[in-house]
């Protein structure tokens, strides 16, 4: 397998100038250079790096997925909750299925 010398901008579609360089005679910086720091929601591995937009957006997408999952399941756990106060809450009130139940010494 060829190993890979420069890498191409797939917006500038000239070699990457990461985060600044000499271009032309004049310093330029690519918009799309980004530093994460974090842990890898792969295998929580510490990073702490600079790379492209394009290049960390499998990463983050990743991550998104997790958060979401995690948002998902404390919602369900706090849904579970309310129901069981509700039904609590309507036991304490004599309620059932929407009908008052007779009270003793009422």
């Amino acid at each position: 397998m060829a190993r890979i010398d420069k890498i191409i901008c797939p917006l500038m579609k000239r070699e990457c100038i990461e985060d600044g360089a000499i271009v032309d005679g004049e310093m330029q910086a690519c918009r799309f250079w980004v530093y994460v720091h974090g842990k890898d929601p792969q295998n929580g591995a510490e990073v702490k790096q600079g790379d492209c937009a394009f290049a960390w957006t499998p990463v983050l997408l990743i991550e998104n997925s997790q958060m979401q999952r995690q948002t998902g399941a404390a919602v369900e756990s706090f849904r579970n909750e309310m129901v069981k106060a509700n039904e609590a809450d309507q036991r304490m009130a004599g309620l059932t299925n929407g009908r008052i139940l007779k009270i003793e010494g009422s």
